[in-house]
């Protein structure tokens, strides 16, 4: 597949893109920069030209788990148990000049 091919992309991404591209156009930019700037929107917003398929979602169980961890993680820094707490000044105690 040769770079910039657009096969991949589904018909709302490359909707989406278009509408993009014009919006960009209309505000003075040329017509290559435009197209640009509208991909690499729509890369960021879908994740790509890839299509959704069978096994592109995260399951509800890694979601969970996720949502466990970031919630023990914050409840840890409120009560000052972060990781890196206190290990920048650790650092520039043994760093004292003579």
């Amino acid at each position: 597949m040769p770079r910039g091919d657009k096969s991949k992309y589904t018909p709302k991404q490359k909707r989406k893109a278009e509408h993009i591209e014009e919006s960009y156009e209309e505000r003075g930019l040329d017509e290559r920069e435009a197209a640009a700037r509208a991909w690499a929107t729509v890369n960021k917003q879908t994740g790509g030209g890839e299509r959704s398929g069978s096994g592109r979602r995260t399951s509800s169980k890694r979601k969970k788990r996720a949502r466990k961890d970031s919630a023990r993680r914050a409840v840890a820094t409120k009560r000052g148990h972060s990781p890196n707490r206190g290990r920048m000044t650790a650092r520039r105690s043994h760093h004292t000049s003579a």
